[in-house]
């Protein structure tokens, strides 16, 4: 099985590996003067990155907004021409002399001398190869592969999507680059479903539904990128989840935890964090003489928490969870709306057990996380199981039995996964779950995570039966991952039209008159008793307005009331989707909206 990070080097790799070549060399035809960073294939397309210099007042030169159509029109005479992409192995001088004028390539030869990293950036293990191919006029250093020829991509199958800018090696103290994204497809009619499917994903972006919906606000100047202000109808929406799963938890054998939000520099001493993870994680503060840290992560505390007394045998398994906030530092240019932030809430657990209890252990954890994310709603999942690296810590007949118990978990459940093999962090093998939503793209959301490093880091132990001390086995596990990201998904699952009982505002009440506002508040009363959320809209506005405007808020039932409905002691009843149910008692309304409440079904 292909790792879980590889793109495959299949027809479609090789397609648009091959366009963005061609785009390239349009783009050098264009603007002579610029310099040439690296262009490789991506899932769903293809980028290249380019340094087009300075402006005369200093500033970094961008591409126009007529550049794309020009670049397009020019790749689809290249593509006409039918070149040949021609593959040869060069010498590091004769690629320097090459690329003398390249600065971009220059630095990656070198990093090609010393077996560093490829053409991409990408770390090698083994000595490296230089090569470069040619079409048209445009050589590059690549690895390939390529079509046999440019008349080999659809000229009607690709696409110029954007320009964006982005640091040469990621890093923001090295220059800044223009990047060109494009698509590739088989033909046209590939290449409209992708690009309908781009204009859905737009709608649905969590950034645009988020403010619609008054959901959440971030990157406030006075407080500060990627830190998350969830506002009522947000707030409502997360209490409502994490009270579902934190009862879930404790009707499955969890226990809960609190824990600070700071520790003393000993614990992440301890812990590794400081000497492995140290740049992502904020500067300390002093206190009373000592440096603490706001918290990466919440697990040390939770080996804490274990620690704490003498366990037994009889003790085990512990299941510890916490919808604990982490801080975490991250790039400005990555932060990306509720899916990439810097403070986030985890609905960590970590599992402590003994060696017997591990492979039972794992059914009930891998069968937990699905039973969860199917209560929202979501029901399609690809797992990855990452094995054993070169460098790892613990014995390796527990590497063994860990990496059996996760792999025999999924089959039982059923669930189509891939081996990276060799992918597992160095202290232990892992599931990765991620689900498919409405438009088809993988989210990562639950991990399931052995770790041989803490227990051992923190002299972990309980007493087994024989009276002497054990090491438990000690699993990280993450459900909805975290609570920003994982409202990121839903949003853009939902497209904003959540299952009726995460939904905010359940239910509009709409008189047709203000001589109907009486009977709305007795409606609106009532329904709140049966404990669904009801808003009134007695406002100014015609009845049609009123409904739009529910409608625009997704929410899910409106209730329409005019003399006839108030008369015979009904409501007229309306659905997001335009449907119309037309009149029904007023009881038998609360009946069926209970109904879908509990069943948490979509409607």
């Amino acid at each position: 099985m292909a790792k879980s990070n590889e793109l495959p080097k299949d027809d479609l790799y090789k397609l648009r590996h091959s366009a963005a070549h061609v785009m390239a060399e349009a783009v050098v035809e264009r603007y002579p003067e610029a310099r040439v960073a690296i262009g490789p294939p991506i899932e769903e397309g293809f980028y290249y990155d380019f340094d087009l210099g300075r402006n005369a007042d200093g500033s970094v030169r961008t591409f126009a907004p007529d550049d794309l159509e020009w670049i397009e029109g020019r790749m689809r005479q290249i593509i006409g021409g039918r070149f040949p992409f021609e593959y040869r192995e060069v010498s590091a001088a004769e690629a320097k002399a090459l690329f003398a004028d390249e600065p971009y390539k220059l630095e990656l030869i070198e990093g090609l001398e010393r077996g560093s990293f490829d053409e991409y950036g990408d770390p090698l293990e083994e000595a490296p190869v230089i090569s470069t191919y040619k079409h048209d006029t445009f050589e590059d250093l690549c690895r390939g592969p390529h079509v046999e020829n440019t008349g080999k991509i659809p000229a009607d199958g690709f696409k110029l999507l954007s320009v964006a800018g982005a640091y040469w090696r990621g890093d923001e103290k090295r220059p800044m680059l223009q990047r060109i994204y494009g698509t590739a497809w088989k033909n046209k009619k590939d290449l409209n479903a992708y690009l309908n499917r781009l204009e859905e994903a737009k709608k649905r972006d969590h950034r645009k539904v988020g403010k619609e919906l008054d959901l959440y606000s971030s990157d406030s100047d006075d407080v500060g990128g990627g830190l998350i202000l969830w506002h009522p109808n947000g707030a409502l929406m997360r209490h409502l989840a994490e009270e579902f799963c934190k009862n879930e938890h404790l009707a499955h054998g969890y226990v809960l935890a609190y824990t600070p939000h700071i520790g003393r520099a000993k614990l992440w001493e301890t812990s590794g964090h400081l000497g492995f993870y140290a740049d992502s994680m904020y500067s300390p503060i002093e206190i009373e003489g000592q440096e603490y840290y706001l918290k990466p992560m919440n697990c040390p505390f939770h080996v804490n928490i274990f620690k704490s007394r003498l366990r037994s045998y009889r003790d085990l398994p512990v299941r510890m969870a916490e919808w604990g906030t982490v801080y975490r530092f991250e790039r400005s240019g990555v932060l990306h709306g509720l899916a990439r932030v810097r403070g986030f809430t985890q609905d960590d657990a970590h599992l402590f057990c003994r060696p017997d209890q591990m492979p039972t252990e794992i059914d009930r954890v891998l069968n937990f996380c699905l039973h969860i994310l199917r209560s929202f709603g979501f029901t399609e999942f690809n797992a990855y199981l990452s094995t054993k690296p070169e460098k790892s810590v613990g014995p390796e007949d527990s590497w063994i039995a860990a990496e059996h118990a996760l792999e025999e978990a999924l089959k039982r459940a059923e669930i189509p996964y891939e081996i990276d093999p060799g992918g597992g962090a160095f202290y232990g093998p892992k599931i990765d779950l991620k689900m498919l939503d409405a438009l088809g793209r993988e989210w990562q959301l639950s991990t399931i995570q052995f770790d041989f490093n803490l227990p051992e880091r923190f002299d972990l132990h309980y007493i087994g039966e024989d009276g002497m001390q054990h090491q438990p086995y000690m699993i990280h596990r993450a459900l909805l991952g975290s609570m920003e990201r994982f409202f990121a998904v839903l949003i853009e699952h939902y497209g904003g039209n959540f299952p009726v009982w995460l939904q905010p505002q359940q239910v509009a009440v709409i008189p047709i008159t203000d001589r109907n506002n009486e009977y709305a508040y007795q409606v609106q009363g009532t329904l709140e008793k049966a404990g669904l959320r009801v808003e009134v809209y007695d406002n100014s506005d015609r009845m049609q307005a009123k409904v739009r405007d529910a409608q625009l808020l997704k929410i899910p039932y409106m209730l329409v009331l005019g003399d006839q409905e108030e008369e015979q002691g009904l409501v007229n009843l309306r659905l997001r989707t335009g449907e119309r149910k037309g009149n029904m008692t007023l009881d038998d309304f609360i009946a069926m909206a209970q109904g879908v409440v509990a069943s948490k079904a979509l409607i």
